[in-house]
């Protein structure tokens, strides 16, 4: 039978009140008789029970987290860095997510009811289905959230992002620096705000610098190495066979630029000689594939660790460090050559 408070303060020789004062850390208690208490506490194995420091806290210890799903390089890496922080200050994580079929938005919300239900003490959100006003809407009813990767209009103090924008001019300044003016472009879904944004700085910046992309050499995946390979296969139906008429690919992620080459080097190209390519993101294995991918570096374990600091920060009362500029940046490999310019 697992041991009680009133077993420690019986060993002990205390009170409860006593035993229970050296258990939360909290009130006025004698070291020799605090001492006592702690042997009392090994002896016994006694383990304070979770739901009971709640009720006396009046908080569950636990944060919810949403995210549209669990496999993956990049949800992954946001839910490790979650744990990670909550570990740090002894506090732990319930999750939610989407499923791979049905209407995106409608599981978000589902999802987060069934954390609300878990009576967490904040959440940590991602997703790109949940409209502007759903969130500001959930905000109004439950201040204590944090949203990654997407900046919502009037919950600016509550989101957490990197630049997309400026990843977007990043990739276009990369490839005009290295001569390019003929690219075409692998998109990410439409709905996605930072895919948009990316997109944008992307094109604005090619713009600027008198290069048009024709609107058959972009298309549309879904951030899926599936959606890349079927992307490239598109280009080459649309514009094969080689020689191709543009010189550069840019990705809106890496698993779909790297699903893109594996069929572009099928179908006879070679990369970086034929086609230069650039991804984002920065994934686990941009740089160990070949050629090793430039790509823009997303840190989205950083956007993840100031997004959950700041929401302890605000449920627990701490004083954890938040930094709230995590800048893009290009990393160069040797997925994009330089060209004479034309």
């Amino acid at each position: 039978m697992a041991s009680t408070i009133k077993d420690v303060a019986r060993l002990a020789g205390v009170g409860v009140g006593t035993a229970s004062r050296v258990i939360s850390g909290k009130g006025p208690v004698a070291p020799e008789t605090a001492a006592r208490v702690q042997q009392a506490i090994e002896t016994l194995g006694f383990r304070p029970s979770s739901i009971a420091r709640a009720l006396s806290r009046k908080s569950l210890d636990m944060l919810g987290v949403y995210v549209p799903q669990y496999q993956g390089l990049f949800h992954g890496a946001v839910l490790e860095t979650i744990g990670r922080e909550l570990r740090e200050v002894e506090r732990h994580m319930v999750t939610a997510s989407g499923g791979a079929c049905g209407d995106a938005r409608l599981q978000a919300l589902d999802g987060i009811d069934f954390l609300r239900q878990r009576e967490c003490d904040g959440l940590l959100l991602m997703s790109h289905a949940l409209h502007d006003d759903d969130l500001r809407q959930l905000h109004a009813q439950m201040p204590q959230i944090a949203v990654l990767n997407r900046i919502v209009p009037g919950l600016e103090s509550v989101c957490f992002s990197s630049d997309h924008a400026l990843g977007g001019r990043l990739a276009a300044q990369c490839l005009l620096e290295a001569g390019h003016r003929e690219v075409a472009i692998i998109s990410g879904p439409h709905h996605a705000p930072d895919n948009e944004a990316r997109l944008h700085g992307f094109l604005d910046t090619l713009g600027a610098a008198g290069v048009r992309v024709p609107s058959e050499r972009i298309i549309t995946g879904d951030f899926t190495p599936a959606s890349g390979r079927a992307a490239a296969e598109a280009l080459l139906a649309r514009c094969g066979p080689a020689p191709l008429p543009f010189s550069a690919l840019f990705c809106a992620n890496d698993p779909m630029a790297i699903a893109a080459i594996s069929v572009l080097a099928a179908a006879g190209l070679r990369m970086p000689e034929d086609l230069s390519v650039v991804g984002y993101d920065d994934c686990e294995f941009a740089a160990h594939v070949w050629p090793a991918l430039t790509t823009v570096r997303i840190d989205i374990g950083a956007v993840a660790t100031q997004a959950t600091r700041d929401l302890i920060n605000r449920c627990y009362g701490r004083d954890r460090p938040v930094i709230r500029d995590v800048a893009p940046e290009l990393v160069w490999r040797q997925s994009v050559r330089r060209v004479d310019a034309a």
